[in-house]
Formats: C-alpha cells, sequence, structure tokens
C-alpha cells in the first residue's frame, strides 16, 4: 500500500460539501450534472451602485432572502466548514463524534473586520478616526475571537476533537487545494493516520466584491445571473463571486483497509509552482501553471496519457482561461484530455474552490461521469479543448483526473485524483 516513491497511498473515505447548489454533497453533486447554476442577485446588501450585483451565496438557515444581516465571512466560514466536516466524518465513520484520530487543515480566506463592525465601532466611539475605535474595542473579546485567522480553526479542532494544533492556511484562490496537499503530505510523512482537510469561504460581503471589481475580474452580465459565468467561451468576461466549503477525510490506505472503511479514491499526487510575475495576473510563459501540473502528474507516477478528465479552475476571466488552455496544451499536447469547470454552475468559491473540485473530481472517479461547462454558447477559437460543453458526459474507465488550482500571485497548486485499486 506505497506509492511509487515509497510512501503511504493517501485515501479518502469521507467527502462533505455546501455550494450554492445545496448543502450536502449528493444534492450539490446532481444539481452540477443537470447542468444547473446556483448564481443569482445579491440580496443580503445593497447593490444599487456596484457594477456588479450578482454571485453564488450560501444562505445560512436563519436568513431569507433580501434580508440584512450582521453575520460576518468568518462567522459563515466556520458554519459551512463545519457542516462539511461533520459529513464528511460520518460518511469516513472513522472516531467517535468529537474525538477525530487526527489534524485539521483549514483552508479559509483573510480576515479582517467588515464595515458592519467598523460602522459599529464609530457609533460607539462618536467618531471616525481609527484611534478612537481602538478604545472603543476594548474589551470587546468577541470581536478580537471572531475576526482572528485561526479562531476559526481553533473553534472546529475543539468541536471534532482533532489532535494537535489545527493549521489554518490561505493561498488565494489555490487555498483549498493547499490545505489537501498539506494533509497528504503529513500522512505520507507517518505523522499521522488521518487528517481533516477543508477548504471554506464565506466573502460574499460588499468590501471584499468591490474590490475584485476594481480589478476588473468580475463579470457584469447581471442581467441573466444564470448565464454569466462562462469559462473557455468566447464572450466571458469575469469570474463570478461565490461561497460554499468542502472537507476530504484523509487517511493512509492501510489505516482504511485495516478498519474496513469504504475508500472512495485516492489524492495520488499533489504539484505546486509558483512565480512572482504580477499580484493578479499568470506570468505569460506559463511556467508556473505548467510546472504545477507535470509536478503532479510526476508526484502521482502518471503519465499524462493516463489522466482521463481534467476539472479546470476555468475561472471565466479572459486570461486565465487562456493560460490554462495553454498549460494543457504544453503538458497533454495535440490529445488532451477533456476539461471542464464547475464555476460555471456554482461560481468562483475561491479559498473553498480547490477543495470543492477536489471533491467533484473524485465523484467524477466514483460515477465515471463528467460534469459539464455550462453556458458554452461561442467556443473561443484560441481555446481548443473539449470542455464538455453544457451537458454532462457519461464515462467508462476514468481512473485518473488532474484537479487545477490556480492563485492570484502565482499560487498554483494541482492534485491528481484516482481510483483505489483493488483491494
Amino acid at each position: 500500500m506505497k506509492d511509487h516513491l515509497g510512501r503511504p497511498l493517501v485515501a479518502v473515505t469521507g467527502i462533505g460539501m455546501v455550494t450554492p447548489l445545496g448543502w450536502g454533497v449528493e444534492r450539490s453533486w446532481q444539481r452540477l450534472l443537470a447542468g444547473e447554476s446556483g448564481i443569482r442577485r445579491i440580496g443580503r446588501f445593497p447593490t444599487a451602485q456596484l457594477r456588479t450585483t450578482i454571485a453564488g451565496t450560501v444562505d445560512l438557515p436563519e436568513e431569507t432572502e433580501g434580508g440584512s444581516t450582521a453575520i460576518s465571512s468568518p462567522e459563515r466560514v466556520e458554519r459551512m466548514a463545519a457542516f462539511a466536516i461533520a459529513e464528511a466524518v460520518a460518511e469516513a465513520g472513522l472516531g467517535a463524534e468529537g474525538d477525530f484520530p487526527g489534524v485539521l487543515m483549514l483552508g479559509m480566506p483573510p480576515v479582517e473586520h467588515e464595515w458592519p463592525q467598523r460602522f459599529a465601532l464609530a457609533r460607539a466611539a462618536g467618531s471616525g478616526r481609527y484611534v478612537d475605535q481602538v478604545r472603543a474595542a476594548t474589551g470587546h473579546r468577541d470581536l478580537y475571537e471572531t475576526f482572528l485567522f485561526g479562531g476559526v480553526g481553533e473553534r472546529l479542532a475543539a468541536r471534532f476533537g482533532t489532535k494537535g494544533a489545527p493549521i489554518s492556511m490561505t493561498t488565494a484562490c489555490a487555498t483549498g487545494a493547499t490545505a489537501i496537499q498539506t494533509a497528504v503530505e503529513a500522512i505520507q510523512r507517518g505523522e499521522t493516520d488521518a487528517a481533516i482537510a477543508v477548504g471554506a469561504d464565506g466573502s460574499v460581503q460588499p468590501e471584499a466584491l468591490i474590490r475584485f471589481s476594481l480589478l476588473s475580474a468580475l463579470s457584469a452580465r447581471n442581467e441573466d445571473p444564470t448565464a454569466a459565468a462562462r469559462p473557455f467561451e468566447k464572450t466571458r468576461d469575469g469570474f463570478v463571486m461565490s461561497e460554499g466549503a468542502a472537507a476530504l477525510v484523509l487517511e493512509s490506505l492501510a489505516s482504511a483497509r485495516a478498519r474496513g472503511a469504504a475508500v472512495i479514491g485516492l489524492v495520488a499526487g499533489c504539484g505546486e509552482r509558483a512565480d512572482s510575475f504580477h499580484r493578479t495576473r499568470s506570468n505569460p510563459d506559463g511556467a508556473a501553471i505548467i510546472g504545477a501540473i507535470r509536478n503532479a502528474l510526476s508526484d502521482a507516477g502518471v503519465a499524462p496519457a493516463d489522466v482521463g478528465y481534467v476539472n479546470g479552475h476555468g475561472t471565466g476571466t479572459p486570461e486565465n482561461d487562456k493560460m490554462e488552455a495553454f498549460g494543457m496544451r504544453a503538458v497533454f499536447g495535440e490529445a488532451p484530455p477533456p476539461i471542464s469547470s464547475i464555476k460555471s454552475m456554482i461560481g468562483h468559491t475561491l479559498s473553498a474552490a480547490g477543495a470543492i473540485e477536489a471533491a467533484a473530481s473524485l465523484l467524477s472517479i466514483r460515477d465515471q461521469v463528467l460534469p459539464p461547462t455550462i453556458n458554452h454558447v461561442e467556443p473561443d477559437p484560441s481555446i481548443t479543448l473539449d470542455v464538455v460543453p453544457n451537458v454532462k458526459r457519461q464515462v467508462s474507465g476514468l481512473r485518473h483526473v488532474l484537479s487545477n488550482s490556480f492563485g492570484f500571485g502565482g499560487q498554483n497548486v494541482c492534485l491528481l485524483l484516482s481510483a483505489a485499486p483493488e483491494a
């Protein structure tokens, strides 16, 4: 039960998921395969003066469409991550409730006080000056704990009884994949037999939306939200901001088999490569993207010809999709495997994207089906790839799937997901 480098094979025995299409793995997965979109008009805050007024929001149970709310991004991250972890742990059947026998790796966005908290402090201080707001915040331990970056992981670790110190990390759009990679490497080094890897993001709030809009990164196709996300398509005009979470229970294959667990698949390889070209753009030579893909294949001991499908990063921005297609051609040559982007249906879930898409890759292997890239109306002649346009595709013999995550700042992580070997 070792890989080609003599390391323990790392199995996935549980998956949990929250997306704009629903709470729970099977609800989201079936709606993805049906080509449904979870993109809609934003209702949780006013958008009248904003360039982009659509997103893939996830409503918490107490929220209603159009109602105002003071629920912050880190609170949303914690709520969605907790749901995804609970679902994954239940499927894995690993450990008693609140006593998980391994570590927690949490990928989440950077956090800071948001406008509702700032306005509340300004009112309490009677001033908009920063120094006065600091005085007004004195003694508000709840405010400190809510917006402490490591606090979410600490509370999740306490709830699920994970071992050791939880690790919280952020690597832009590659964050969810980084959390998985970090957990995999801990198991491969023999530091733990099991781990929970989760990526979660709840950043659909005014300031984050405005910042991405100022970068000209967001689609402004507000008149038809469900048709706005158009990865790899000629008329694409940016990504659609979204939120969600996914968790994987990972353990050594030997440990999973010893306890009779059902194995969903393997995380067979992880590849990363960074560049320092620009804060948001990829280096036009594509070296980091190409290198990350090749590193994942090499780490897994899998040849390019053996990859049957790629779950693409596919954001729908003009440059990113072009660079991903360039990387695909460089690695796979004239016969690349099919690639599709589930961001066409759920938008870009940012810190959660790498985890959600790794989960979808495993489900593709499990069910032998490729989710579609919807809204593919007019092919881009510069992207000559099979993007599984508009309709899912049933396949057979699918054993290896590549999941790409390319983040701002040149932070790139690719995961190679594989079918489990015969027992």
